[in-house]
């Protein structure tokens, strides 16, 4: 009997050895650390929005695990936004590939157990396993040791993009906005139009008919 388990944790992995051991089956078994690490608590700390990442360090510092909700929200405000930030921080790490599949939230919320059909949460708390790596995690990055191997996502826009076809400042609106002055570059005004070369010196972008011409 040949028996292939993959995706277990090294724990459960060790019991199955074990038991497969004792039948004389042979068993392959790969393992997935789904752990966290302080590597991986600083990637995932690092991959918050400024609110979602508050939010977590007064869960882990302020509350030492555990903190009210309420207690958030007089620090933050309301908690929706942060709540999903941080939701959405473990399949994107998935995606990105700083951890595997089946990884768990480390902050995860409490409901109100007079009224747990409501799903209220009246607070928010992390193992007390992960509080110390996750304490590790944020010296790391108040320290700048925390810089990963690899780049990171850029942070989530927060402001309105500029229109490519806004006028740079100093600018009029009649203006002609050459291309590099819209892509930043450097700004010059309109140049006059050119003159004629005859003695009256009339413009040649002028609308007045020039005499020189006439006879062309």
């Amino acid at each position: 009997m040949k028996i292939t388990v993959e995706g277990a944790d090294k724990e459960f992995a060790e019991k199955l050895v074990a038991l497969a051991a004792a039948h004389n089956a042979k068993l392959t078994v790969a393992t997935v650390d789904t752990r966290w690490t302080v590597e991986r608590a600083t990637r995932y700390l690092r991959s918050l929005t400024a609110g979602a990442r508050r939010f977590a360090e007064m869960v882990i510092v302020d509350g030492d695990g555990y903190i009210d909700a309420d207690r958030l929200r007089a620090a933050i405000g309301k908690l929706n936004g942060p709540t999903v930030a941080l939701s959405r921080a473990i399949p994107r790490g998935v995606r990105e590939g700083w951890w595997p599949e089946g990884m768990s939230a480390p902050i995860t919320p409490v409901w109100d157990p007079d009224n747990p059909s409501w799903h209220k949460n009246i607070a928010y708390e992390m193992t007390s396993e992960n509080v110390p790596v996750f304490r590790a995690a944020i010296d790391a990055l108040a320290t700048g040791e925390g810089t990963p191997s690899s780049p990171e996502p850029p942070a989530p826009w927060s402001g309105e993009a500029p229109s490519a076809f806004a006028v740079p400042p100093g600018w009029g609106a009649d203006d002609d906005v050459p291309d590099c002055a819209r892509a930043g570059g450097p700004q010059s005004r309109r140049l006059p139009p050119p003159t004629c070369s005859c003695t009256h010196q009339t413009p040649l972008g002028s609308a007045t008919r020039h005499r020189c011409l006439e006879s062309a």
